[in-house]
């Protein structure tokens, strides 16, 4: 859910802070006033082509920021995947736009990029503008409509695809020209030759390197050892003695108190301990080898190594991973034969697993389809259309037509005319027209559905209302509080009717100040709304049987 916008320096907007709540929030105001600013803002912050052109004349830069209440998994696994850090169910987006052209992005007060942006905007809000230019009914977005619809889960399709795409993959390069195959056999055998000639073994480096430290510091080594070793044990006054001292004063005590005599073994423990050390530090400088021999060995096997880590991986390991995979496409070469022909049994196998699933896909598909463009229909003749939909699922089984979604192609057909032939709803030239139907296909898709914490984005609609009225108005306004009851709605309207049914009302104001034009948002109290459908009633000019008209409007809608 949106829960906050603000929107800086952008085109006539100077500063706006807006607190949306949930259900259904209308946007109303004057022609001109600024309205459809607000969803363009909001779009630049979903992922949006910016320009330098929404910049306020005379400012540094354009800033758009946005607080969402995001419930599920799926938006903190973006996060996630994207290295930013999780804020639990919020998630804070801002975008800034500079008059140099220059932008930056940040989520969660974390540098990001407008990809993430992008990653994140389905799983947040759609904004089903005029020209539809944040969804643009593209073929994913027809067919994924019609997936949630029948409520598909694709995932054994794609991980099927996945499994056959793989086989195949492996087949084809066994497969390869005999030049290339002779090319690559001469590569990966110097490759593998190259790594076994060097046995690396894992850990070895990080083993060596602690080898070559002690080497090349043998004598500061064997000196500090040393000098720890007297300072211990074997000195005049070394630790040992002093201890020793100190232990005999205290047997002295002892003779006269007994308390006396616990210290006189803890004193014998820290004795024990010191001599321990210090015969192990004694130890260690006899045994360090200071042989120069050694240490080139050492540096010159290290060396070797690098080399391998540069050319095959950035650890051994990864090596060694390497080499392995050389020796199994060597050996797979060596018996391509066989392995073309068990290759050969699990692609069929893939393939047959891939259709079973795509094909229950598709047959689900097709009875949605065939239920939904009713029930669609008619919903969009509630909004003063007059017009024939339908929905057509093709695409054959054919190899060619595979995909992890299945191989299925879904268009949304319309004709909104009587004589009219049905044409792709994208195709549509009315804004208005295409606002509606695709209002009409989400209170049908997702209007009916329970609620999912995977599903509370927020639909705005920009002007849904163009070229209807009266008792289609009243549908609309209908439709949109019902799709409200499961998702927070933002919609801006020009018509009182539609108005009437807001649970949040604000009004979009433009006025000049000192010479410059502002636009300012305010959210309505009762009073307000009642004078501002007044207003959108009848004109400028508020009068009482308006006011009337709009109080008996507000209760039947309430």
């Amino acid at each position: 859910m949106l829960r906050e916008l603000r929107v800086e320096n952008y085109a006539v907007i100077d500063n706006v802070v807006v607190e949306f709540g949930a259900g259904l929030n209308l946007l109303t105001g004057e022609t001109g006033a600024g309205k459809s600013i607000l969803i363009d803002a909001l779009a630049l912050l979903l992922g949006e082509k910016s320009s330098s052109d929404v910049v306020r004349h005379g400012a540094e830069k354009a800033v758009v920021a946005a607080v969402f209440d995001v419930e599920g998994k799926v938006a903190e696994a973006v996060l996630e995947e994207n290295g930013i850090d999780s804020e639990g169910a919020e998630i804070i987006l801002r975008r800034e736009v500079g008059a140099n052209g220059k932008g930056r992005v940040f989520v969660n007060n974390q540098p990001a990029t407008v990809a993430v942006l992008k990653a994140l905007a389905p799983h947040m809000a759609v904004v089903h503008a005029q020209n539809e230019t944040m969804m643009a009914f593209d073929p994913p977005a027809r067919l994924a409509l019609l997936d949630s619809a029948a409520g598909l889960d694709l995932d054994a399709t794609g991980a099927a695809h996945a499994e056959w795409k793989r086989i195949k993959t492996k087949i084809a390069e066994l497969e390869q020209g005999e030049q290339d195959k002779l090319r690559l056999l001469d590569l990966w055998n110097f490759q593998l030759k190259e790594i076994d000639g060097a046995g690396p073994k894992s850990g070895e480096d990080q083993h060596l390197e602690a080898e070559k430290r002690v080497l090349a510091n043998s004598e500061k080594i064997h000196v500090a050892a040393m000098a720890a070793f007297d300072s211990l044990y074997d000195g005049e006054h070394s630790a040992g003695a002093t201890i020793g001292a100190a232990m005999r004063q205290l047997e002295e005590l002892a003779r006269f108190d007994d308390r006396f005599k616990e210290q006189i073994l803890a004193l014998e423990q820290a004795r024990i301990t010191v001599e321990d050390l210090g015969t192990t530090l004694r130890d260690y400088a006899e045994g360090i080898d200071a042989s120069p021999e050694r240490l080139a060995e050492v540096e010159d096997r290290l060396a070797a190594l690098d080399r391998l880590k540069r050319k095959y991986g950035q650890t051994l390991d990864a090596v060694i991973a390497f080499g392995d995979e050389l020796r199994q496409k060597l050996n797979e070469i060596e018996n391509k034969d066989e392995v073309l022909k068990e290759l050969r049994v699990n692609l069929k196998k893939a393939a047959e697993q891939y259709l079973a699933t795509a094909r229950a896909v598709s047959k689900k598909r097709y009875e949605t389809a065939r239920k939904l463009e009713k029930t669609v229909e008619a919903e969009i003749n509630d909004l003063a259309m007059k017009a024939k939909f339908s929905i057509e699922v093709s695409g054959s089984d054919e190899e060619v037509n595979w995909s992890p979604m299945g191989f299925d192609h879904v268009a949304y057909m319309i004709a909104t005319n009587p004589g009219q032939p049905m044409q792709p709803i994208e195709k549509i030239a009315s804004g208005g027209e295409l606002s509606r139907v695709m209002l009409a296909l989400k209170a049908t898709v997702e209007g009916g559905r329970k609620k999912s914490v995977e599903h509370q984005r927020t639909l705005v609609f920009d002007e849904i209302d163009i070229g209807i009225g009266g008792r289609a108005a009243d549908a609309v306004g209908k439709k949109l509080k019902a799709l409200a009851r499961t998702k927070q709605v933002l919609c801006i309207t020009h018509l009182p009717q539609i108005a009437s049914f807001a649970d949040q009302h604000f009004v979009i104001e433009k006025r000049d100040a000192a010479g410059k034009t502002k636009t300012s948002v305010r959210k309505l109290d009762e009073h307000e709304r009642r004078d501002e459908v007044a207003r959108m009633l009848s004109g400028a000019k508020i009068t009482e049987a308006s006011l009337k008209n709009a109080e008996q409007l507000l209760k039947a809608n309430a």
